[in-house]
């Protein structure tokens, strides 16, 4: 039979009648006028009880002061083991802890704030890891391999009927359509500058964001480059986290969510004062009696009239 078979369900009369030893430890636990009545008696074993009394102290709605007494096997006095506060049912309780990179939501990010990316985080991989495949049109891709091999073996068994296509990447018509040359209509020089300079104010170097941020777009690994001539000065921001997720933004813009903002910068020293109005500057009304100089007439009519 194990022992928590052997254990009573009935709490020990010695222990459950030590009510008033159970109080006296939680009012000495607590502070004066904090341990309310006594709202109930929890056998935790053989000759083991836990006293539970109300809580009255401001902020602990429905906890309660837990007072463990026991005695030993034969013996009459009982002792106190611990006293604790702890939550009853109905207790008013904090939210469960949650790590900050949970709670952290899209927009939650503000000037000068700082977003640092973990080692192992998934949106980030190496820049170039040696394994880079091949262009499909390359001599050296899989696919121009399995046409030469293809070609080979029709050489060998037949007239080249079956050849598979060549790769969809570098036909022609896949070529004009990146290029944009199967649209109607492309855009201007002077739509492009107009989109480049909105662009440029919404999430530019000037912004609040990017004068507080610990370093450019240009250096961030969420970048997402862009072709064309804008992809010298713009980019797409691929952070979920940042303000600007999904815009495109200035190679000089940055926020506190860049790849690498892995350390805090130092705060910016401010400026020393034009004025120092800490301390007091003497002004002398008149010179010195131990200076020798001899008063003019102005300022002996001066003396007179104050005599006068």
């Amino acid at each position: 039979m194990s022992a928590a078979t052997t254990r009573s369900r009935t709490p020990d009369r010695l222990c459950a009648e030590a009510v008033d030893l159970a109080r006296a430890a939680a009012e000495e636990a607590a502070a004066p006028g904090i341990v309310g009545e006594h709202v109930g008696v929890v056998s935790e074993g053989d000759r083991v009880v836990t006293h539970f009394f109300a809580c009255r102290e401001l902020g602990y709605r429905g906890w309660r002061w837990a007072v463990t007494v026991a005695r030993a096997s034969r013996a009459k006095v009982v002792t106190v083991d611990e006293a604790v506060l702890l939550p009853g049912p109905d207790a008013v309780l904090a939210p469960e802890w949650v790590p900050w990179s949970e709670r952290l939501r899209p927009g939650d990010m503000g000037p000068g704030d700082l977003l640092p990316t973990d080692a192992e985080d998934l949106r980030l991989e190496p820049g170039y890891s040696g394994e880079d495949e091949p262009a499909p049109n390359s001599a050296v891709s899989h696919e121009m391999a399995d046409l030469v091999e293809a070609e080979d073996a029709d050489v060998t068994e037949g007239p080249p009927a079956r050849l598979p296509v060549s790769p969809s990447r570098g036909s022609i018509a896949a070529v004009a359509e990146e290029l944009g040359m199967r649209r109607a209509r492309v855009l201007s020089r002077y739509g492009l500058h107009s989109a480049a300079d909105r662009w440029e104010e919404a999430f530019g170097p000037k912004t609040p964001m990017a004068q507080s941020a610990p370093a450019a777009c240009v250096s961030c690994g969420f970048l997402v480059p862009v072709g064309g001539s804008l992809g010298q000065a713009f980019g797409v921001c691929a952070n979920e986290f940042s303000p600007a997720d999904g815009r495109v933004v200035s190679l000089a813009y940055g926020c506190g969510g860049h790849s690498e903002a892995a350390v805090m910068p130092r705060p910016p020293q401010p400026a020393p004062p034009v004025i120092d109005e800490t301390r007091v500057d003497p002004f002398p009304l008149r010179p010195a009696s131990d200076s020798g100089s001899v008063p003019d007439a102005e300022d002996e009519s001066v003396a007179e009239l104050g005599h006068s």
